[in-house]
């Protein structure tokens, strides 16, 4: 794997229960490199779930959104409230 990958997944363990970020959080320059990452990935624990679109649609439909609201992530009918659940881009949350 590369260390560009590898930093995706790093992003991804990183997202506390209750809260979200975009592909383009993961990646700025390449959210679908992001996705394939993910897509790729076969750890069990990874929170695959806590990775949405930039409009806070779920692409992986009721499983994913039945996993984010059992963390009672907030959403606002089909899509996650971004504005309440996003960690910003910049936020360094690997440090716990």
């Amino acid at each position: 794997m590369t260390p560009r990958a590898e930093l995706v997944l790093e992003r991804v363990r990183a997202i506390p229960p209750g809260f979200v970020r975009a592909y383009s959080d993961l990646d700025p320059g390449a959210p679908r490199f992001a996705g394939a990452v993910l897509s790729a990935s076969d750890d069990p624990e990874l929170p695959w779930h806590r990775v949405v679109r930039a409009d806070g649609s779920v692409p992986k439909g009721a499983r994913q959104r039945a996993l984010l609201e059992a963390e009672e992530v907030p959403f606002r009918g089909d899509r996650v409230d971004m504005r309440a659940a996003r960690i910003p881009s910049g936020a360094d949350v690997a440090s716990g």
